[in-house]
């Protein structure tokens, strides 16, 4: 019985890499059918829409799940960040689909994934995250990909 609970545990230890995995494949959708819906749509508008389908889908979870009680309990400071995390969001996807209205998708897409570059150097910066020689390598890689389908 105790084998079993072990084996449990190290199972929802791991599950972040599944959804890490279906965030990735969900974001490549998102690109694709922005992409296609944009075309004759402002990208003003078209976030907007995508907006309000991602603000509906987000309060059914919360009540479905029945987490909305959390509301009132949540730390002040945390909401704060929450709030600014939403901002930093909705400027993200502003920009995102003004540029995909625009740009070569395999481009755009390649660009605003240099945010994994950034966000490495904040985590280094504000929470004192270790950066292997592994690590940034892999992040050299990533710059010197993203160069390369941009501008090769």
């Amino acid at each position: 019985m105790i084998q079993k609970q072990a084996v449990q545990n190290k199972v929802i230890q791991k599950s972040w890499i599944i959804y890490a995995g279906l965030s990735a494949v969900f974001a490549s959708l998102t690109t694709i059918l922005g992409k296609i819906g944009i075309d004759g749509v402002e990208s003003n508008m078209g976030t907007a829409i995508r907006t309000t389908v991602v603000l509906i889908m987000s309060w059914l979870m919360v009540f479905l799940t029945q987490k909305d009680v959390q509301l009132k309990r949540t730390n002040k400071r945390e909401l704060l960040f929450i709030l600014l995390s939403g901002l930093a969001t909705g400027a993200s996807w502003l920009f995102y689909y003004r540029a995909l209205q625009d740009g070569q998708t395999s481009a755009v897409v390649a660009i605003d994934k240099l945010s994994i570059v950034v966000t490495v150097i904040f985590a280094y910066l504000v929470f004192k995250e270790k950066l292997t020689v592994k690590a940034l390598f892999g992040l050299l890689l990533i710059v010197g990909g993203t160069f390369l389908m941009v501008f090769g």
